[in-house]
């Protein structure tokens, strides 16, 4: 089993104006190369933290993260931050797009930040557009595009640089039944394969039926994992 996260008694713990609160309390996970794992559970139960030291955003406080085998914790400041630019891409429930960029500028910062000349970049983002569909809107502004359209232009932009590991806050949870589940059929056909690994943290329970494993937390431990019967 090739494993692209491996979690050992991880711990979190916040200082909120002297008073600390334990956002992660021992979370042992694994998440296995190739597959999509949700995290689900309550608000304020960690996953969101949780996704944030699985990519290397977060420090943890106790245990051991590991991504593909590297322990992002022991990095230097900047080659965790150049290991996050080329195996990491982000789906962020607000979308995040820059709204005076168009769509495949967008797409192309992540190649850009990685040293490549704009002109190729957007090149680039614009194929990976054709693939989600928004092949004729490549030159439109944020705000020229629905909610479901804006999704698929963060999705083309956290694919665009080829990461190994896809993490997703909350993709659907501003988007309408049909659309959500277009969203999820898009990711689950474009994004997942052998070599790539979905993390979705989500609320949804609609779109459950998507994940190849679901871990769900409360109150900072992860309660249950389980494969999803279809």
């Amino acid at each position: 089993m090739n494993l692209a996260v491996r979690c050992q008694n991880v711990v979190k713990v916040y200082d909120t104006g002297g008073q600390k609160v334990t956002a992660l309390n021992g979370i042992n996970l694994d998440i296995i190369a190739g597959q999509l794992m949700m995290l689900v559970g309550p608000s304020g139960c960690g996953k969101t933290t949780l996704i944030s030291v699985i990519a290397g955003i977060l420090d943890q406080d106790e245990g051991l993260c590991e991504l593909f085998g590297e322990n992002l914790l022991a990095m230097r400041s900047k080659d965790k931050l150049n290991f996050r630019a080329k195996n990491i891409g982000f789906v962020f429930q607000a979308f995040n797009l820059l709204p005076s960029l168009n769509a495949a500028e967008n797409v192309s910062i992540p190649l850009i930040i990685n040293g490549m000349k704009r002109a190729e970049a957007e090149r680039k983002a614009i194929t990976l557009l054709e693939q989600v569909g928004l092949g004729a809107r490549w030159k439109s502004l944020p705000s020229q595009l629905s909610g479901g359209q804006q999704q698929r232009v963060a999705i083309a932009r956290a694919l665009v640089h080829n990461p190994r590991l896809v993490v997703c806050d909350e993709p659907t949870s501003a988007l309408d039944h049909e659309t959500g589940r277009n969203v999820m059929k898009l990711l689950k056909d474009v994004a997942l394969h052998k070599d790539r690994t979905l993390v979705i943290v989500t609320h949804d329970a609609r779109i459950f039926d998507f994940a190849d494993r679901i871990a769900e937390m409360d109150d900072g431990h992860i309660v249950e994992v389980k494969g999803y019967a279809r």
